[in-house]
């Protein structure tokens, strides 16, 4: 690799992490740099890892390194190959392909190696106290712990029951190993950690070949090192394990020697992102799945209709800095940028979300036109399309008023607006149910205002849109709001279910144009005045379009 050419980019786009990546390879610390992505699979990717995952493949990029996908598979009871496909999807479609696909379990017996090293130098000690009895003897935040009964075992006894724990003499919970490090440390954790524990359960990759499950804290540094990562970059949380990150490396004797990075994470209004509440939101079925819209999953939000460059340019304008929990960050910051994407790409065409019958009473009862619209106003070469116009018609129930109040300037007894694409409609007259609501308005068009025509003789102040009714296609429409009422997510959980929003999903049944009958799952439109819309690849048939909106049209965010 050029050193060189790595500069130049590193000043272009720089932060700290890429400082240090510039520095590490100027001084040849390092010859070539290594990242990783390390998911656990025991749920879905959220917006949060999407930060995650684009620090470490963008970073090994512009320094022309490597980038693996690992999976931190050490714990069975809560991994699932579900998890661990649908989070190679997830990273494939933000665009990112990884150098190298590995599993923590891969290393299993490298890793139980590592552990009797440690109990071969006095570093790591077989505890037959409980799970309770560790964490009440491991004291507080301001005040040390105190050793096990356990801790001053022979080196010999303690070799004799790991291995007896591996061979499966013992039950789960009935022993566990532990680093011998310090109690009284001010760093609770250093304060002899667990690195082993009994689990007799089968595990997706190894099946029943194990008993006995490295911690994640003992294991993930092993890994870094074994598969020769450079930089282990990693969300704010992990800053207080980094010395014991730093003491398995050390003390295990690997000849590889990662250093652990910590960057600030992402945290959205009104949004969750512990994998615990969202598995609980799925269990609770409080949302349609991993993959329900609502939901800040990578899935859920591609079901939505986000694209993968709208999330890697939120996360890149939000910047990698040091330390601390992040700020919380705006949701229109992220739906900025979702608008920025699709206002070239997205076919800007009318839907009708709540229709109102209109009959136009002078048009001609057989008589159908084709008129003239453009794709996309602010994009031409996406061209024009043609769409029908007839007698009957579809409008938006909003888009009228028997007694509007002062700058209504849509449609009411008298009043004159211009259809989209097409003529001046007149309101003469309406027709109400037995319930008292509007339910057909009866119109006059004004021949020679025909769009494009070049009618100068008056003008209207309101423009609204609407749907042939002879040729409209039946669609349904997902309104969504955020899931989660409160930007502060709740410690309890009963506090935290009772702050999901009962409103956040409204689906309504309405039209679109015919042009929208070959429409394909994953297709995005701008309907004119409501906003971007994905066609749901879940529901959708050829014979039930069903649309998820992505993204309002208006937004007071300024980045």
């Amino acid at each position: 690799m050029e050193t060189k050419n790595a500069e130049a980019n590193v000043s272009a786009i720089s932060n700290f992490i890429k400082n240090i990546v510039n520095e590490d390879l100027k001084s040849g610390k390092v010859s070539q740099v290594v990242t990783r992505f390390p998911p656990e699979p025991n749920g879905y990717l959220h917006i949060g890892h999407a930060k995650a995952i684009c620090t470490n493949f963008e970073i090994a990029d512009d320094f022309n390194g490597l980038t693996n996908l690992r999976f931190d598979d050490t714990n069975p009871v809560k991994e699932d190959v579900e998890y661990v496909e649908s989070i190679k999807e997830d990273v494939a479609w933000l665009g990112f392909q990884w150098d190298g696909l590995f599993f923590a379990s891969d290393y299993f017996e490298e890793m139980y190696s590592r552990a009797l090293v440690l109990i071969r130098k006095g570093l790591a000690y077989v505890d037959d106290q409980s799970a309770d009895e560790i964490r009440e003897t491991r004291g507080t935040l301001t005040q040390g712990g105190t050793n096990s009964p356990y801790r001053e075992r022979t080196i010999e006894e303690n070799l004799s029951l790991f291995e007896r724990m591996r061979a499966g003499e013992f039950k789960d919970g009935e022993r566990v190993l532990r680093a011998k490090i310090d109690m009284s440390s001010p760093n609770i954790n250093l304060r002899d950690p667990v690195i082993y524990r009994i689990l007799h359960a089968h595990h997706h990759n190894t099946g029943d070949a194990w008993c006995i499950y490295p911690m994640y804290t003992y294991a993930h540094p092993l890994e870094d090192a074994i598969e020769g990562v450079t930089h282990s970059l990693c969300s704010s949380e992990f800053e207080d394990q980094r010395p014991f990150y730093d003491w398995v490396i050390r003390e295990c004797e690997m000849p590889n020697v990662p250093r652990q990075y910590e960057f600030a994470r992402i945290s959205l209004m009104n949004t969750v992102t512990s994998k615990r509440k969202l598995k609980q939101l799925v269990d609770e079925k409080a949302v349609d799945g991993w993959d329900d819209p609502r939901m800040p999953t990578i899935s859920g939000l591609r079901r939505r209709g986000l694209t993968p460059e709208s999330i890697r340019n939120f996360v890149r304008e939000l910047g990698v800095s040091k330390g601390g929990g992040g700020s919380v960050v705006d949701t229109r910051m992220l739906d900025h940028f979702i608008r920025e994407d699709l206002k070239l790409k997205a076919l800007r065409t009318m839907g009708v979300l709540n229709p109102l019958k209109v009959v136009i009473t002078n048009y001609p009862e057989d008589g159908v036109e084709m008129l003239e619209a453009e794709n996309n106003s602010e994009n031409p070469e996406m061209g024009n399309r043609m769409i029908p116009f007839s007698r009957e018609i579809y409008i938006e129930q909003d888009d009228f008023m028997e007694n509007p109040p002062a700058k209504y300037f849509r449609l009411f007894p008298g009043n004159e607006v211009r259809l989209k694409n097409a003529y001046f409609i007149k309101c003469n007259d309406f027709i109400k149910d037995a319930d008292g609501n509007v339910v057909e308005l009866h119109c006059t068009y004004d021949v020679e205002t025909k769009s494009g025509s070049g009618f100068t003789g008056r003008k209207v102040k309101g423009t609204i849109h609407w749907v042939d009714a002879k040729s409209a296609v039946p669609a349904e429409f997902r309104l969504y709001e955020p899931l989660i009422l409160d930007d502060e997510e709740g410690e309890e959980e009963t506090s935290f279910m009772d702050k999901v929003n009962p409103n956040s999903l409204q689906i309504v049944q309405g039209f679109v144009e015919d042009n929208m009958k070959s429409v394909s799952p994953q297709d995005k439109f701008q309907f004119f005045r409501h906003g971007y819309f994905n066609v749901d690849p879940k529901y959708t048939t050829p014979d039930h379009l069903v649309f998820n909106l992505i993204v309002s049209l208006k937004s007071s965010f300024v980045v």
